[in-house]
C-alpha cells in the first residue's frame, strides 16, 4: 500500500511558506547573495580573492557564499555588488497593487 503524501504549493517565497519573520527581507537577501555567488564564480576568484575586492574578511565571505546571512544587511549586499563592478538599479512600479500581491524581484540584465 502506498501512502499519500500532501503537497502544499508554494508562495514563491520558502521563507513566507515556513512563517519566519521578515520572510521578504530574507528572500531578497537570499537572491542578492545568489547573484554574488554567480558573479565571483564567473570571475573564478577564490574567497581571499573576494575578500580583498569587497572589503571583507575571508571568514564572512564563506558565510556570504554558504548563505549563511545573519550578519549582512541589503545594503551591504549591494554594496559588494558594486565593489565587484556590477551596477544596481531600483526601480519601483508605478502602479499600485494590494500589499499582499506586490514583491521584491532580482533581476539581471
Amino acid at each position: 500500500m502506498k501512502s499519500k503524501t500532501q503537497h502544499t504549493r508554494s508562495s514563491g517565497n520558502v521563507f513566507a511558506d515556513l512563517e519566519l519573520p521578515d520572510a521578504d527581507e530574507r528572500m531578497l537577501k537570499a537572491q542578492l547573495a545568489v547573484q554574488i555567488r554567480r558573479f565571483i564564480d564567473e570571475k573564478g576568484w577564490t574567497q581571499t580573492e573576494v575578500a580583498e575586492a569587497v572589503g571583507l574578511d575571508q571568514p564572512k565571505v564563506s558565510y556570504l557564499l554558504r548563505g549563511r546571512l545573519a550578519g549582512f544587511s541589503v545594503d551591504r549586499l549591494l554594496s559588494i555588488l558594486n565593489r565587484l563592478g556590477h551596477s544596481v538599479e531600483v526601480r519601483i512600479s508605478a502602479e499600485e497593487y494590494d500589499p499582499d500581491e506586490a514583491q521584491t524581484l532580482v533581476t539581471v540584465s
